[in-house]
């Protein structure tokens, strides 16, 4: 049995009612229902959490699945202050122990004190930005993709925790340019083939 954590980042702020980031955590369970040798938890962050709770969500998971619209190029508030409080909890406590170096030698080693190790992550993002703002010569992101510039930080922040990285889903282009139909097509067909191939020694 592989267990699965769904963070939802999506919020009620402003003009967002966080309902895109709803429908793609809906998508990715009913994907994860295909397999029957997967558990689930689901955090909608915006209705709250217990940090504790979480940091034993984060021990107990074999795959962290992360969905959060991008605001001002960056997480939204609240998803930022969850994984501060929670990543903050679970120092000693299954998420990190160190920065990994020592006082003997501290030039070399930092960010391999994680203690999550073994345990994988994907991340979902949702911009109102097109796909051709990151990829055509001239338009706004200088052709860096979503993860080497944007999501950098957050990446190594994963990495920082020993969390290894699988291959992220974006969504672009969803306020002026939506098509939810075929962009959760994509995306579901994406989920498949990532846990297809993570799971198949397990299948039968």
């Amino acid at each position: 049995m592989k267990k699965v954590l769904i963070i939802n980042g999506g919020q009620n702020f402003g003009h967002s009612g966080g309902k895109y980031n709803q429908t793609i955590t809906e998508n990715t369970m009913e994907v994860l229902k295909k397999f029957e040798n997967v558990e689930v938890k689901v955090t909608n962050v915006d209705e709250g959490y217990n940090k504790n709770e979480e940091v034993q969500k984060f021990v107990w998971a074999d795959y962290i699945i992360y969905h959060t619209p991008i605001w001002w190029f960056q997480l939204p508030n609240g998803l930022k202050k969850y994984i501060d409080e929670v990543f903050t909890a679970g120092h000693a406590k299954g998420i990190y122990m160190s920065d990994g170096r020592t006082s003997d030698n501290p030039e070399i080693n930092y960010g391999t004190g994680g203690m999550l190790g073994g345990r994988k992550y994907i991340v979902t993002t949702s911009w109102n930005a097109p796909e051709t703002a990151f990829t055509l010569p001239g338009e706004f992101f200088n052709e860096t993709s979503v993860d080497n510039g944007p999501l950098f930080g957050f990446h190594r922040m994963n990495a920082f925790v020993s969390l290894e990285k699988m291959e992220s889903f974006h969504f672009h282009d969803v306020e002026k340019n939506a098509n939810i139909e075929r962009d959760m097509k994509f995306y579901r067909e994406h989920l498949t083939s990532v846990f297809e191939k993570e799971l198949k020694p397990q299948l039968v």
